[in-house]
């Protein structure tokens, strides 16, 4: 029973935003020692670009690390509305980095279709990019899981990143296979080659939602969806709403609304029904911040539903 409970609470360690940055640090420096040990082996400039990657997605988890840290310190008076837009810039930043990642790898196929290089050993080098595929789709799930669950760009970017590699490193492992029943060099090249674009197709994707984030990009419309049902579950006490603005910073979301209301309810009415209003909100978008305007309604009675002592009959 205790040792459940210790793996369950490893399990849930690994399950934060910080631990799941933890984790990513030490899975990428695992890979980078293994595939730049092997690739020094075997002479490999597919494996060594392969290195060359996993060394960014190392710089990436740093960043990571880092944006985190400062993303879930608490509003300040400097910083009223929180620093979530960290995560946007380092999710960004990500998609960069993931780019770099996509051209390194032109590069090295390039030089290596023009220097004619053969590779040594290239069973080792096939194992090595087995366990590389194998480590990087577990740690990709896992970091969309708590991604999805903290709504995190920056952990978003990072499964996409280390998504990335799995194809990158897939390409790898086809040539090494190719390579050593045919003997033809180049073959790992090409197909290098062409994954790398499927990887530049990931890095523009990457860095297209952070941005969103940056320039106040409303809310899904599934999202916004959300807030419209959570009003129009009170509208025997709401007369209307509107002037509902959304925008996104990092994992926090800010909403803003106007509620007209009876001329008649009293403060405490009003203040009760925002209450219930933010709460219902709440369960349905965590880590949101709701900031509700209500104003008396112009007396167009026809139209409303609300009983009130000024209804005209």
């Amino acid at each position: 029973m205790d040792k459940t409970k210790e793996i369950y609470s490893k399990e849930h360690r690994f399950s934060t935003k910080a631990g799941a940055t933890k984790l990513l640090l030490g899975t990428v420096i695992g890979l980078i020692v293994l595939k730049a040990a092997v690739g020094w082996l075997t002479g490999s400039i597919s494996i060594l670009a392969q290195s060359a990657d996993s060394l960014l997605d190392l710089f990436a988890a740093i960043i990571t690390f880092s944006a985190i840290r400062i993303a879930d310190k608490p509003a300040d008076e400097e910083h009223p509305y929180g620093h979530g837009k960290v995560e946007d810039i380092a999710g960004a930043t990500q998609g960069v980095l993931i780019f770099i990642a996509g051209a390194l790898i032109i590069f090295s196929s390039i030089r290596r279709i023009m220097e004619g290089s053969r590779i040594e050993m290239a069973e080792t080098g096939i194992g090595v990019m087995l366990v590389s595929i194998v480590v990087s789709i577990f740690l990709s799930r896992h970091l969309s899981r708590v991604a999805r669950a903290t709504g995190s760009p920056v952990l978003e970017a990072n499964a996409r990143n280390i998504a990335a590699d799995v194809y990158s490193a897939l390409a790898v492992l086809v040539g090494l296979i190719i390579v050593r029943i045919t003997g033809l060099n180049m073959i790992d090249s090409v197909l290098a080659i062409g994954m790398a674009g499927y990887i530049l197709f990931v890095a523009y994707r990457t860095v297209r939602n952070p941005l969103l984030g940056l320039v106040d990009t409303k809310l899904s419309h599934s999202q916004e969806n959300i807030i419209r049902y959570s009003l129009m579950k009170h509208s025997n006490e709401v007369v209307s709403y509107h002037a509902l603005r959304t925008r996104r910073a990092g994992s926090q979301r800010y909403i803003d609304l106007h509620l007209v209301m009876a001329q008649d309810i009293s403060l405490q009415q009003a203040h009760s029904v925002c209450d219930q209003i933010e709460a219902e909100i709440h369960a349905r978008l965590p880590r949101s911040s709701i900031i509700i305007h209500t104003e008396p309604c112009s007396n167009e009675c026809q139209q409303c539903a609300i009983a009130c002592s000024r209804r005209q009959i």
